[in-house]
């Protein structure tokens, strides 16, 4: 079971100050991303229309990208100096890889973060970075894994989910979910998984620590002008017991995100075995990649 992931990286020079306000980043660049988009044949593209028809789970589809800019939070970028954001694509076609470089050419010059300060378009540094991710398993340092650390980098509201604390069933639950919609919809078709059987392994996975603290965040739509909380969690969970399976998934995960609003940045992780000095998000079977950069 192969599932794959373009990654790109795309870089800018300031023209302006930029300021990304704490917070703000990703929802800066997707409706930043939204407008530039809408009304043009691209659109459609990268926001699938809300279906009528099929399981309530695909009514309003995921979209077939994810913003990576945690590193902008609360940033100011003088004039003259460079930076960039990733966005992880799951539908590999080059029309959207295209796009997606077309629409940051032209997004620039018309202003990043809360000041619209100007930039330039320099490149795009990844154009064919396809990762995969063996959700079989088989990766050299997913074997004999144990003791798991899941850090949550980004702010992470998972279904299921009560209180502060996060148990693995309900983590690995929603990783499942969402990367099995995925494939579906953009990758090579459904999974073959015993979606239940998987499940209730997981939820005999113990945790041993869970150190999280709520982050409220919210957005205001362009669109409509309502706001909405975009908040979740951040911290560290550490987890026990036979974790082998899952590994591969929470690999995955770390390029996909997991939980809402993980098109504005949200439900990035950070994943490490005990005793592993990288973390499980560092692609053993290709070249790169760098999910939580």
């Amino acid at each position: 079971m192969l599932f794959k992931i373009r990654a790109q990286r795309l870089s800018f020079r300031a023209l302006d100050r930029i300021v990304f306000p704490a917070g703000k980043a990703g929802n800066i660049l997707r409706g930043a991303f939204g407008k530039i988009l809408w009304g043009s044949e691209d659109f459609a593209r990268f926001f699938p229309p809300r279906r009528d028809e099929g399981p309530s789970g695909l009514a309003d589809p995921p979209r077939p990208f994810v913003f990576r800019a945690a590193h902008l939070e609360g940033s100011s970028i003088e004039a003259g100096k460079e930076f960039y954001f990733d966005v992880n694509l799951f539908d590999l076609s080059e029309p959207l890889a295209d796009a997606l470089t077309r629409a940051c050419s032209e997004l620039a010059p018309l202003g990043f973060g809360t000041r619209r300060g100007r930039a330039e378009f320099i490149s795009d540094n990844s154009p064919s970075a396809i990762h995969s991710v063996d959700l079989a398993g088989g990766a050299p340092c997913e074997t004999e894994v144990s003791n798991l650390q899941v850090r949550f980098i980004t702010p992470v509201e998972l279904k299921g989910q009560t209180g502060s604390e996060i148990p693995f069933g309900i983590l690995f639950a929603r990783v499942r979910d969402r990367i099995g919609i995925l494939s579906s919809l953009y990758g090579e078709g459904p999974l073959e998984l015993d979606y239940r059987a998987a499940g209730e392994r997981a939820a005999s996975i113990r945790t041993v620590s869970c150190e999280l603290q709520y982050n409220d965040f919210s957005r205001r739509s362009g669109r409509t002008g309502e706001v909405h909380p975009i908040g979740g969690f951040t911290g560290v969970a550490q987890y026990e017991g036979e974790l082998a399976e899952f590994a591969p998934w929470l690999r995955a995960a770390c390029w996909t995100g997991v939980g809402k609003h993980t098109v504005w940045g949200n439900g990035v992780i950070e994943c490490k075995a005990k005793g592993r000095a990288s973390p499980l998000n560092t692609p053993w079977d290709d070249s790169g990649g760098n999910p939580a950069s």
